[in-house]
């Protein structure tokens, strides 16, 4: 997409950094009141009142966490802020800003890079934040994305994930493994592209899938949502690095155990059937995939009765004592050991 020798190339050498800053960021609007001062200053400067501030920051890079050869960079931008955003909600606040910073090689030009900040523009409006800030600089590996998110909650509503108490239900929202299967379709399409470039592929029986992991959406929506039910989750995280992990960590930080049921875990039918025709395990797709941004949550028993006829929440187990360990209960009522099999950074 960025070779494209048709389009116009503008060198980034011919504007310079700041002249790059500000050509990049001269359609962000300020729509939060806890913004004072944005984008043209050498610090942005907010004002949270009487909220507790939230902080989050995620490092993307490139040949590690996207690859350009089928990730349109509006996609990427919009995502870059949207995983971002997920941790915001997991702790149960409201998104409020978001600094952008960017270390970019000489082989993008001006416009590949007005292509990504249109996705952070989109982002930022859809999801009704601030960018407030950033760098830019130059890299000899390629692209690297940084990002920071903030977010505001009012005191002792945050959540963390060291809440959850034996007896208490564990719930997701959304289904899983969706993100996964679209990034197997995306490189089973490369690895054809490669015999053959003028193959064009199908990817109609694959659009939602595609769209989990190319344009995925943080769910601003669930905090509002247990808000409204009356329900305050007692531990809670978002479902970046798979099921099975965030599960562990919300155990080991909680100090309690788990048990997990196969046939509550909730599946999308494009999810069952490409995990059919790629022949993988749909539990263990939705166990290890990552990249969701589901959020998953404990809560009391007694708030069972205000979430059970919701659709857009599944309990799939209930936390037991520490001593109990952690299990994926399976369908033929075998009991096995959750492991940690997701997105581990350092791991060959």
């Amino acid at each position: 997409m960025i070779e494209d020798k048709n389009q116009q190339r503008t060198q980034l050498s011919d504007l310079g950094e700041f002249g790059l800053i500000d050509h990049l960021t001269q359609n962000f609007k300020i729509t939060q009141s806890s913004t004072v001062k944005g984008i043209g200053d050498d610090a942005a400067v907010l004002n949270f009142e009487n909220k507790r501030v939230v902080v989050t920051t995620d490092l993307l890079v490139e040949g590690v966490h996207f690859d350009l050869s089928y990730v349109p960079l509006k996609h990427l931008g919009y995502k870059s802020i949207v995983v971002n955003l997920s941790d915001v909600f997991a702790m149960n606040a409201k998104a409020t800003q978001v600094t952008v910073s960017i270390a970019v090689s000489n082989r993008f030009p001006l416009e590949a890079l007005e292509e990504l900040y249109a996705g952070i523009e989109t982002a930022a409006n859809v999801y009704g934040i601030d960018v407030i800030g950033g760098d830019t600089t130059s890299s000899t590996t390629g692209l690297l994305i940084s990002v920071t998110a903030l977010g505001e909650v009012e005191a002792n509503e945050e959540v963390y994930r060291n809440g959850a108490k034996s007896n208490d239900l564990l719930v997701v929202s959304g289904d899983l493994g969706a993100a996964y299967m679209g990034l197997q379709v995306l490189e089973r399409e490369k690895e054809v592209y490669k015999v053959n470039p003028n193959n064009q592929p199908d990817l109609e029986p694959y659009t939602y899938i595609i769209e989990r992991q190319l344009k995925p959406e943080a769910r601003k929506d669930i905090p509002v949502l247990l808000a409204e039910l009356g329900v305050k989750p007692t531990a809670m995280i978002d479902v970046s690095d798979g099921l099975s992990s965030e599960i562990i960590h919300i155990c080991k930080q909680s100090e309690v155990g788990c048990d997990l049921y196969e046939e509550k875990i909730p599946l999308d039918p494009q999810v069952i059937s490409t995990c059919e025709e790629f022949d993988i395990d749909s539990t263990t797709v939705a166990l290890n995939g990552g990249e969701d941004y589901e959020l998953l949550f404990t809560i009391s028993q007694d708030d069972y009765v205000k979430i059970k006829a919701n659709p857009n929440l599944t309990v799939i187990g209930h936390m037991k004592q520490a001593s109990e360990g952690m299990h994926l209960v399976t369908r033929a009522d075998t009991r096995i050991p959750i492991k940690a099999q997701g997105w581990k950074n350092f791991n060959a």
